[in-house]
């Protein structure tokens, strides 16, 4: 009986794998990821993606024979498909706005070869087509977006890993090594492994540490970056290495045996679950997204043109510590926490008045859950010119903000060092010291202005609703 291909794409894991256990049942499964730098353009993923990317294949590679190919992923799919005499191939959907075509060409490929094609979801809990308002139209609102899938039912249960018989019937494989994913000098990735631990086993080992000590105080500490109340799934989310319906699942589960005193984080995690999932909703619907402003007149948005300010938020020198210490704790771990990723992006689009879209492409490249729909989402959202944005005159302040959500400075000290001697009343504010601390920048700029300034920008466009 000939094989099956399974291609993976983002959804390296064993367990409730549609397409897996489709392909496990038609018989022997050649497992095959092919590296594409070609079909996303620009983009292509960024640097501490690759690093993940690196470490989660693997530990999948501990699991079966990958077969692992790097090229445009048509061709190289045309190439395993005539080698190996496979008689289908299964692959899990992707939404991003080459994967459509992309896709299509890989049916129309099948169907020359007398190949059964078979896509199937498994990335989210609700395909875009799936949920849409009472005109069948898309949502541009998250709240009613939620409120429909929470009123749809609750989504499928997730499935164990299927018994599979491995194959790579004379295949060749390239060397994971070859593809140089990894940073070589300067290694700039040396904090990441202290921090995360790629792959399923990975995965399943954060969600039980969140649901066993995070998610009872979910609801309010989410805000808090000196606490450990996040998830820390996003990444293994974005890879595929867990699903939305284990976690979906798992969180009901947690919820119940204690007895409804997880109602109120297991709720607020959920929903946030499910802004992943309008993000995707908007990237499926608008595919241009990523790179425009979804409210168009945003498009005539007077930024500033300023590589110097750019360069200094980029390595967190700006002089705001909150906003300083989330970009060095980006720059160190591949990661940023939520509520300090929102006050950094309000600093560089609203204090700086620096375009949305830098910040968007500084995050691409250095986050480990590099998302292409939650990127562009939130990104849109702080600017205001997404949709259900945020309105632009919400302008953060970085000094309220870290004194309401880091009143000791914990965070702040971890990530600056320069403030680790510094007290607490004036740990957000270390300029107003009698003897500011000589280490640490003054604010670049300062709030009061920066804000008149931005609001003076954005009444600068004609036809702009509040």
């Amino acid at each position: 009986m000939s094989p099956v291909i399974l291609w993976f794409r983002q959804d390296l894991r064993l367990s409730d794998h549609p397409a897996l256990n489709a392909a496990a049942a038609r018989g022997a499964v050649i497992p095959l990821f092919i590296l594409d730098d070609e079909t996303p353009g620009p983009w292509r993923w960024g640097g501490a993606s690759r690093w993940w990317l690196h470490h989660s294949l693997v530990s999948l590679g501990k699991k079966l024979p990958l077969v692992l190919r790097r090229g445009r992923a048509d061709a190289v799919l045309r190439d395993v498909l005539k080698q190996s005499g496979a008689s289908a191939l299964h692959f899990t959907r992707d939404y991003t706005p080459w994967s459509g075509p992309l896709e299509q060409r890989i049916k129309v490929l099948c169907d020359e070869l007398g190949i059964d094609c078979h896509r199937h979801g498994g990335f989210l809990l609700h395909e875009p087509e799936a949920i849409r308002n009472g005109q069948g139209e898309p949502y541009k609102v998250y709240t009613p977006f939620s409120r429909a899938c929470f009123a749809s039912g609750e989504p499928r249960l997730p499935k164990p890993a299927p018994k599979v018989e491995w194959a790579t019937p004379g295949l060749a494989s390239d060397k994971l090594e070859s593809w140089r994913l990894l940073p070589t000098r300067p290694n700039w990735a040396t904090g990441f492994e202290a921090a995360w631990q790629p792959g399923e086993q990975g995965a399943q080992a954060a969600l039980q540490r969140f649901l066993e000590a995070g998610l009872a105080d979910y609801a309010e500490g989410r805000d808090r970056p000196d606490k450990p109340f996040t998830s820390r799934l996003s990444p293994h989310l974005h890879w595929g290495e867990i699903s939305p319906h284990q976690i979906w699942a798992a969180t009901r589960a947690a919820a119940a045996h204690a007895g409804g005193r997880l109602d109120g984080g297991a709720e607020k995690f959920l929903k946030e679950i499910l802004w992943r999932e309008f993000s995707y909703h908007l990237l499926h619907h608008w595919p241009e997204f990523p790179a425009k402003s979804f409210r168009p007149e945003f498009e005539a948005f007077p930024w500033a043109n300023d590589e110097a300010a750019l360069r200094r938020w980029q390595q967190g020198k700006t002089g705001y510590p909150i906003v300083d210490a989330g970009l060095r704790e980006l720059w160190a771990t591949g990661t940023m926490h939520n509520r300090v990723r929102m006050i950094v992006a309000s600093f560089l689009i609203k204090h700086l008045q620096l375009d949305w879209r830098e910040g968007q492409h500084w995050f691409w490249d250095t986050l480990v859950d590099a998302d292409l729909a939650a990127n562009s989402a939130s990104w849109q959202w702080v600017a205001g010119c997404g949709a259900d944005a945020a309105p632009y005159y919400r302008i953060f302040n970085p000094i309220l903000q870290g004194v309401k959500f880091d009143p000791e400075g914990a965070y702040v000290k971890r990530w600056v060092p320069e403030l680790r001697s510094i007290a607490a009343e004036h740990i957000h504010t270390p300029w107003e010291m009698p003897v500011p601390p000589a280490a640490y920048p003054a604010p670049m700029v300062d709030h009061a202005k920066a804000r008149a300034r931005a609001m003076a920008a954005f009444q600068s466009i004609k036809g702009i609703a509040g």
